[in-house]
């Protein structure tokens, strides 16, 4: 092969490398600024899609506390990924024989995949999940990562973000949620599809009472939500 034809080829790869490492940072500070038109599990899901973006603002601070409870408590120490649940999932997956990964996601996590990502288990999904993660952790303050979570996550068959899941659980907006309404709407997240937050079962109706509590004494574990910083 000749010096110029390698040359060449080397050049292609550069360029190819570039674009594989500038184009999510690319879209992730637009995105910083600009909310998501719409994510790949709203196109993936089809039908009928509820979503309206507010900003933090308009937001219930409850909601942030509960679903800080809930997700990620490590959420404003950590840099994208807690090790303690990551160990967890990990041994959780090597007892179950490799089966499928399960859990140890961070909020961080959460929102890289639910903005950039499709809905699957697999380790591509996880390794690009992880990929993107650090990008967002670099690019973005937490405030914005927690912002766009509670804007785009599903909270309903259809129906995604705080201000869709209010209005459609409780007929009112973000803004007025009282703190056991955020704490439903927090215990529902594991399983949108299957629990109901406005109508919601025993064990949604018992892990709401205790996110309602924990969210109440947060303290500084959550300064990074506090509402200065919001």
């Amino acid at each position: 092969m000749s010096t110029r034809r390698r040359r060449k080829i080397g050049l292609i790869f550069l360029a190819l490398l570039a674009l594989i490492l500038l184009l999510p940072a690319g879209v992730m500070l637009i995105y910083r600024a600009v909310p998501p038109p719409v994510t790949p599990l709203m196109l993936m899901r089809g039908g009928k899609i509820q979503y309206t973006w507010v900003p933090m603002t308009r937001i219930a601070p409850v909601l942030a506390r509960s679903v800080f409870t809930a997700e990620d408590e490590n959420f404003c120490r950590h840099h994208g990924f807690d090790a303690t649940a990551l160990q967890k999932a990990l041994d959780d997956y090597l007892e179950d024989d490799g089966g499928t990964l399960r859990g140890g996601s961070t909020i961080s996590q959460q929102t890289a995949k639910n903005v950039f990502l499709w809905p699957d288990r697999t380790w591509l999904r996880k390794g690009l999940e992880t990929w993107f993660t650090v990008y967002l952790e670099a690019l973005w303050p937490k405030q914005r990562i927690m912002e766009t979570y509670l804007n785009v996550v599903e909270w309903a068959p259809g129906v995604y973000g705080a201000e869709a899941a209010a209005r459609h659980h409780f007929k009112k907006s973000a803004a007025q949620l009282s703190p056991h309404e955020a704490a439903l709407l927090a215990a529902v997240l594991p399983n949108p599809r299957k629990w109901n937050a406005s109508d919601p079962g025993p064990y949604v109706r018992s892990r709401a009472v205790t996110l309602e509590e924990r969210a109440t004494k947060v303290g500084q574990l959550a300064s990074c939500l506090s509402a200065s910083k919001l």
